[in-house]
């Protein structure tokens, strides 16, 4: 595989309207999403890792959580 990851700093890296951005995972990238995508293998598992630097305030004070992992069609 050409990569393992995707980061805030991947120059290539595409943010929504509203500054939120989404990340694929998967054996192929969606039609138009191939900045945001990470290539898994299809037989084989692999895990999430969440790295977040310079936490804020709600962070600390846990009102902001991480979303769940949606599946997408």
């Amino acid at each position: 595989m050409d990569r393992f990851s995707r980061s805030s700093n991947s120059p290539d890296i595409k943010a929504s309207t509203d500054g939120s951005v989404d990340v694929y995972f998967g054996p192929t990238a969606p039609q138009g999403q191939e900045s945001n995508w990470v290539p898994t293998k299809p037989d084989q598992r692999f895990e999430v890792l969440f790295r977040l630097y310079g936490p804020e305030k709600p962070f600390f004070e846990k009102s902001w959580v991480l979303p769940d992992l949606v599946a997408v069609p």
